[in-house]
């Protein structure tokens, strides 16, 4: 075999390999990669199935229901409303009322089974996407103008 021939093999092989390598970083980053979905996108059907994904809002008043250990919540953007079970333990700070973001799978029934909740940190914290989705949520609701005793 030439110089030459050897070369190309070598540079044809690390290609090979570079190739490979690439596509195991590419498949654990897309199994490990869950997408922030809002509730009402979740209500226009825009959710993934069979994939996990994470969404985000306000716990709503007077939703939380425990059974053992599975607790049954809904989360809100105040535009629209998820039912979520969630079977674990609960952060401390999970609470009615409180930002929370939740990561999980939609059942065949229209329930998001929750794998993870994580809840806000302290009394000014949400996370931004949250955020995003409440004043989107309630600009849309509230139309161009601000109603009569709104904040403006």
């Amino acid at each position: 075999m030439k110089p030459r021939h050897k070369r190309a093999a070598l540079i044809v092989g690390a290609l090979i390999s570079i190739c490979v390598a690439a596509m195991f970083v590419l498949r654990a980053l897309d199994s490990n990669i869950a997408l922030y979905i809002t509730p009402t996108e979740v209500a226009a059907g825009k959710a993934p199935v069979d994939k996990a994904f994470r969404i985000g809002g306000m716990v709503k008043m007077g939703s939380v229901e425990r059974k053992e250990l599975t607790v049954h919540f809904i989360i809100t953007d105040t535009a629209k409303e998820v039912p979520v079970a969630y079977t674990g333990i609960l952060p401390d700070l999970f609470n009615e009322g409180k930002g929370a973001v939740v990561q999980g799978k939609m059942d065949a029934k229209g329930l998001f089974v929750a794998s993870e909740v994580l809840a806000k940190h302290d009394e000014n914290y949400m996370p931004p996407e949250a955020q995003h989705a409440i004043d989107k949520a309630q600009s849309a609701g509230t139309g161009a103008g601000t109603e009569t005793g709104a904040k403006p």
